[in-house]
């Protein structure tokens, strides 16, 4: 009997390294990326971010624009209905009051379509980035031998030769060479 345990704790022990060796994990080569420096800077990048602030200003003019021919309207109207002291206004009073609140619906639902617009073009630009910026990260993680890469975010504190940010931004520049601004329309979905 103690053979057979002697012969078993022997297996055992001479088993053991070759299983845990089987299991075992290699040891992690880190780098680290700024990825919101390259959302940033490269070249693609800046043409888009350009491009979409204009967007941007152009919908705030639209909001200035119409807010402005509304608010005016609105306080024609007011004192329109202050001076009626409490009297129902006549036909065209009533008139003039529903086609303002028309057009502060349809002006309300036109500044709303254009922010959606342009969330969904941001959406889009950070997309294709996205799409350009995985293959440039893999790339340089096999040209420099890391398996394991951070967000610069991510990390407490990492040395100046973990960070692999330039060679990314210069793969990232080499395959993105421009951005669409514009969200392609989506189709719309039928029901059955």
């Amino acid at each position: 009997m103690t053979k057979i345990l002697f012969s078993a704790a022997l297996a055992a022990a001479v088993l053991a390294p070759q299983a845990a060796s089987a299991q075992a994990i290699p040891a992690a080569i880190v780098a680290v990326v700024d990825a919101q420096r390259i959302y940033a800077e490269c070249n693609a990048c800046r043409t888009a971010k350009t491009s979409l602030e204009a967007q941007v200003a152009a919908a705030r003019s639209l909001q200035t624009s119409l807010g402005t021919s509304l608010q005016t309207e609105q306080n024609s109207l007011q004192t329109a209905v202050e001076a009626l002291k409490g009297k129902q206004p006549d036909a065209a009073l009533a008139a003039r009051i529903k086609s303002f609140q028309t057009r502060q619906q349809s002006a309300q639902q036109q500044l709303g379509q254009r922010q959606e617009s342009i969330q969904a073009s941001q959406q889009y630009v950070l997309q294709q980035i996205n799409t350009k910026l995985s293959p440039a990260i893999q790339q340089v993680m096999a040209r420099r031998g890391a398996n394991l890469v951070l967000d610069v975010n991510a990390t407490v504190q990492a040395g100046p030769a973990l960070d692999i940010t330039n060679d990314v931004l210069a793969a990232v520049n080499a395959s993105l060479t421009s951005l669409s601004t514009t969200a392609p329309v989506a189709a719309p979905t039928q029901s059955r």
